[in-house]
């Protein structure tokens, strides 16, 4: 009993890990185009096809994920990812070896690979956590442990570009190479640890008939809707800031105030408050039911954009960012950005809410499931985008999150309405 509870610990923290690498490399993507956009003079949405790039690959990669984690198991599963996101980094890092188009379209292709990467590593980690805790309320509670090492590490990544980028408007890819190199040392540990440490395998058996079974996932209505929730979610979390970060770059901090280091600091402090948030989450997760805690975040969120958005931006609040090196400040901005700033609270929580309620009662067909959950996440490359055409369509930043407000009223009802499992009849062992 003791030795499988190591076993359980050693795996849990593994998973947690691994949850933190994802994150990590997923956020160097925004610092990599902003990089890429000054250095190569290339247009605003350019500078974007780096995360657009990143997240489409879940598109491609989800479903033929989830069927390699049938078929060869977790650790199989957590081995190769961790291998192809090594892949990634390091054509990214030969990016910043070449010049012009041709520098462009290697690092984007290293991103799409890395993206790969990040889509298994995804989905080994979830379900893992979820049946490692027994799912319920605990695994929502190790979901949002995860989470907040997830949110923690992407955070990390923002502040480290900014020391090793102090001014991005004369940076070069050359600058970036410590942080790549970091996530190439990384993933070089992360495959010895994973290799070396026990991951519980779900029984042969269970696996044997799939190809004969009349159902799947998408047989159930709560998993059906819980994927495309997911998929408005990463294109709130991902939308959010960074239309945030252009607005106030772009006009939305006065010149004096130095729009430029503001902007990255109010963007950093929105990731920061979605590690706080994690942490909330994982202390109440054993006492509040993920469909509860959806719905109060989702109703938050909401107020909170509105509010963003029918507030007068000559209204200005001095809010505490974080500045890297510098530490905790002061810093004269728009009460909007302050309330858009503090919807990370709201979104830290959202994806192992979301996840909890539509695996909840999938029984076997749960590794299924993380495949096409996975590949929904392609949604933080597209919604970005969508808002950014609102953004060049209405010519304002503001009224471009009418599409978080939409975003967010679907998550409500999922968490209401739509997560409730009609399907209890579908045999799941």
């Amino acid at each position: 009993m003791s030795t499988q509870k190591k076993s359980n610990f050693l795996a849990i923290i593994v998973m947690i890990l691994l949850f933190g690498m994802i994150s990590f490399v997923t956020n160097l993507a925004s610092p990599m185009g902003d990089v890429l956009k000054n250095q190569f003079s290339v247009a605003n949405w350019m500078g974007t096809l780096g995360v657009f790039a990143n997240f489409i690959a879940y598109a491609c990669m989800g479903i033929p994920a989830g069927h390699l984690l049938q078929k060869r198991g977790y650790k199989f599963t957590a081995l190769a990812a961790v291998s192809v996101g090594f892949i990634g980094v390091g054509v990214q890092t030969i990016a910043g070896l070449l010049n012009g188009n041709l520098a462009f379209g290697v690092y984007l292709l290293g991103a799409f690979i890395a993206g790969f990467s990040m889509c298994m590593l995804n989905i080994v980690v979830n379900p893992m956590l979820n049946k490692l805790a027994g799912g319920g309320n605990r695994g929502n509670q190790l979901l949002q442990v995860g989470g907040s090492f997830n949110s923690l590490m992407g955070t990390a990544v923002i502040f480290l570009s900014g020391v090793f980028v102090p001014n991005i408007l004369e940076a070069k890819i050359e600058q970036v190479f410590p942080l790549m190199f970091i996530a190439l040392a990384i993933f070089a540990v992360a495959f010895v640890v994973i290799l070396f440490t026990a991951i519980p395998e779900n029984a042969p058996q269970q696996l044997k008939n799939e190809a004969k079974d009349k159902y799947s996932p998408m047989s159930f209505r709560h998993f059906m809707l819980g994927a495309i929730a997911i998929f408005i979610y990463v294109g709130v979390e991902v939308g959010i800031p960074n239309v945030l970060q252009k607005w106030l770059q772009n006009g939305g901090l006065s010149v004096e105030t130095g729009a430029e280091g503001i902007a990255s600091t109010v963007a950093a402090t929105y990731w920061l408050l979605m590690f706080v948030g994690r942490l909330l989450g994982a202390a109440l997760g054993a006492k509040l039911s993920a469909k509860s805690m959806l719905t109060a975040v989702s109703v938050l969120g909401l107020g909170l954009v509105l509010g963003a958005m029918f507030l007068n931006p000559d209204n200005t609040i001095n809010m505490p960012v974080f500045k890297g090196t510098e530490g905790f400040g002061l810093a004269n901005v728009p009460v909007n950005a302050a309330l858009l700033v503090l919807c990370g609270l709201c979104t830290s929580v959202m994806w192992g809410g979301i996840f909890n309620l539509a695996v909840e009662g999938l029984g076997k067909y749960t590794e299924k499931a993380s495949g096409i959950f996975m590949a929904m996440v392609c949604g933080g490359g597209i919604l970005p985008l969508v808002q950014n055409f609102v953004v060049d369509l209405s010519g304002s930043y503001l009224t471009s999150y009418w599409v978080i407000v939409a975003g967010l009223a679907f998550l409500l009802f999922y968490a209401l309405v739509g997560s409730k499992n009609v399907n209890k009849d579908i045999p799941t062992e």
